[in-house]
């Protein structure tokens, strides 16, 4: 039996996204793709810590998967880790994500298992609930939000003749209503926790944000800053970030346990490990050992030394062993021939993944004349200035303008 008086350790980690196989190859001993590899490896370590320093409570907040239909063998993988944590007999809240949640009403969401199977010591919060002392087995409270959807917050009567404006305001309101409620019926003698998987006010977003459709729910921070609150428990963006500073509650997103694209290079990965108590807690980020990603652009102003300056900026070959690397190039057109991209190429050949993205720079602009104007040109006139523009030879020219009126005729017809 845990003393009550004593702060709580609680480890706080999110977004792991296990199945994201992006950047490579497969893994010859276990025939997934590497780069699932790397977070089941990201996976394990936290598995690891909390079993290592028994933790009193693993909190959870969303997303185990990309896909929302994960397949078997992935599902396996992370029910390997899960039932880790239930044989250690840590109690453990898993919060469903977004891309944890069925697309359609009434589909079961990609934890659903743990709950139908009621696996011990491990709670699938799929709604808006409080769960106390008897549920988590330790002496705490936890109001979980876990992914919002509409078709789960109001029924299709009730969302009849709603804006989508209109429709967020009416969820929000209820969500916030929800949690009021709870706040008020919990214990005001043990710590109580928020976990959310959701956007907050004022919160940096990192790459993700590029791949996140329409609205969603975002909670004020008005609710999530009540000093009621004894600890913040935060999922869904991948930057780690206290939206709090020092006061009290620690409002944190711990990011996701990987990088998953170039957008999160310079990002370090990892999960927090807090200790709660009533009114004070304190909290730490715990770094990950994760994959090495090199970002690198690479500009140079000499013609004449463009491969040697180039080859210059790039990383000790020793330096990009198993990386996942990227090199973004900067050049004017006419520099084309003077690329060796090979050699670039073999400066990375112990990387585990490299690109060559070239921009090419028009550096001359196209000069119609002080009476001339684009409305007033034909499209094969306008194609002409053009290519003269970029220095094309006359010859070549010709044949294009041949090809163009030919084209340009076909399309008039």
């Amino acid at each position: 039996m845990i003393d009550k008086s004593k702060p709580l350790q609680i480890l706080h980690f999110a977004d792991a996204h296990i199945d994201i196989a992006n950047f490579g190859r497969h893994d010859p001993q276990s025939g997934l793709p590497v780069r699932v590899v790397d977070f089941l490896q990201a996976l394990d370590q936290i598995i690891d810590f909390a079993i290592d320093e028994q933790v009193d409570l693993v909190l959870f907040a969303g997303d185990a998967y990309k896909d929302r239909n994960p397949q078997p063998t992935f599902q396996r993988e992370w029910g390997r880790r899960m039932m880790r944590l239930s044989k250690a007999a840590i109690p453990t809240v898993l919060l469903v994500g977004n891309h944890d949640n069925a697309p359609a009403s009434g589909r079961a969401h990609t934890m659903q298992e743990y709950g139908t199977l009621q696996v011990p010591h491990l709670h699938v919060s799929d709604s808006i609930e409080l769960l106390g002392p008897d549920a988590l087995g330790v002496p705490a409270q936890i109001v979980t939000i876990p992914w919002v959807a509409p078709n789960r917050m109001l029924t299709r009567a009730e969302t009849a003749g709603l804006t989508p404006d209109e429709l967020l305001l009416e969820i929000e309101d209820r969500v916030s209503r929800g949690v009021q409620t709870m706040m008020a019926n919990a214990d005001p003698d043990l710590p109580l926790i928020l976990m959310a998987h959701a956007s907050v006010q004022g919160a940096k977003w990192g790459s993700e944000r590029t791949v996140m459709l329409g609205q969603e729910l975002v909670l004020s921070r008005t609710l999530v800053a009540d000093r009621r609150w004894d600890y913040v428990a935060l999922g869904h963006i991948h930057r780690h970030q206290s939206l709090n500073e020092d006061r009290h509650p620690p409002i944190v997103y711990p990011g996701s346990i990987e990088r998953i694209d170039f957008g999160e290079a310079r990002e370090e990965k990892g999960f927090v490990l807090a200790e709660v108590s009533r009114g004070a807690s304190d909290w730490q980020f715990v770094p990950l050992k994760t994959r090495q990603f090199i970002d690198l652009g690479v500009e140079t102003a000499d013609a004449s030394t463009f491969m040697r300056d180039v080859m210059a900026q790039l990383p000790p070959i020793e330096s990009v062993h198993d990386a996942i690397c990227r090199v973004r190039l900067s050049y004017p057109r006419d520099w084309e021939t003077l690329l060796d991209e090979n050699a670039i190429l073999a400066h990375f050949a112990e990387s585990m993944s490299i690109q060559v993205q070239k921009h090419r720079q028009v550096s001359r602009r196209a000069r119609l004349g002080d009476n001339a104007s684009v409305e007033t040109m034909r499209p094969e006139e306008l194609l002409q200035t053009y290519w003269r523009s970029i220095g094309m030879d006359e010859e070549e020219l010709g044949e294009l303008q041949r090809l163009a009126k030919e084209v340009l005729g076909g399309v008039e017809t």
